[in-house]
């Protein structure tokens, strides 16, 4: 499996068009199925259902494909490629300190803990209890990574030079901007109330972005990210901090 993972990794990297070395190995080190249970697995086809897999041989997780974790509540393990942009944007470095909000069964944690190193570490939140218990027996092989249990709008945890939100809100939460380190960033989903579960997904675009939020002192600059990695990228600044919203943000369905 160690060739069809490093294939998956140069796959799903070269995709989203990301350059990052460090990004494909961490994709090609982790082994997918170690987190999603037994097979046959249920892949998620756009317009239309979840699909089980011909077999409950592994290769078949070695797509570019969202795989549900819940599929009945439509929770899933999140599409490679767009975590492995995203990823690159955030730009982990080793020895930091990564929050992941809505780690699912912890897929992309585990990536994460690869990309920090044994010197950094990975705080995974993750509101179902299930799942939770389920991430935690996932990342036992990770000593560099902490599970949980609880809402991420909410729950506290040390100050963290990433938080990579996994999960729709609809404004950020004080938390996240309030325990961000200078220079620190934040990967940041917005939605509309709608968020991105609705079945009805002609107009999903019209629903949300993704943000990279990175801190500078008192200030905060932002990037908006339309829906192709390729697109072009909006930018602006968010000069008072305290104007911004004090209201909770909504988590959506979670995609770890």
């Amino acid at each position: 499996m160690k060739i069809v993972r490093r294939a998956y990794a140069k796959q799903i990297t070269a995709a989203a068009r990301v350059a990052d070395e460090r990004v494909e190995t961490a994709f090609a080190e982790v082994p997918r199925e170690d987190f999603l249970g037994p097979g046959p697995w249920p892949i998620f086809r756009m317009r239309k259902a979840y699909v089980p897999t011909p077999a409950a041989d592994p290769v078949y997780l070695y797509t570019d494909d969202v795989v549900g974790i819940v599929p009945e509540r439509h929770i899933n393990n999140g599409q490679p490629s767009l975590h492995a942009f995203l990823l690159s944007q955030a730009a982990p470095r080793a020895g930091e300190h990564i929050v992941h909000v809505g780690a699912g069964a912890g897929y992309y944690s585990a990536i994460m803990a690869k990309l920090v190193g044994a010197s950094g570490k990975v705080t995974a939140i993750e509101f179902e209890p299930e799942l939770a218990a389920r991430a935690k027996a996932n990342l036992a092989p990770y000593p560099n990574v902490s599970v949980v249990p609880g809402d991420g709008s909410s729950v506290a945890f040390d100050t963290a030079d990433v938080i990579y939100v996994n999960a729709g809100a609809t404004r950020p939460a004080n938390i996240w901007l309030d325990r961000l380190n200078n220079g620190g960033r934040l990967i940041l989903p917005l939605t509309t109330d709608l968020g991105f579960t609705s079945s009805n997904w002609s107009n999903m675009h019209l629903r949300g972005a993704v943000f990279l939020v990175m801190r500078r002192g008192e200030d905060f600059t932002r990037n908006g990210f339309r829906r192709s990695p390729s697109s072009p990228v909006k930018e602006c600044a968010m000069r008072n901090r305290k104007k911004r919203s004090r209201r909770r943000s909504k988590a959506g369905s979670t995609s770890g």
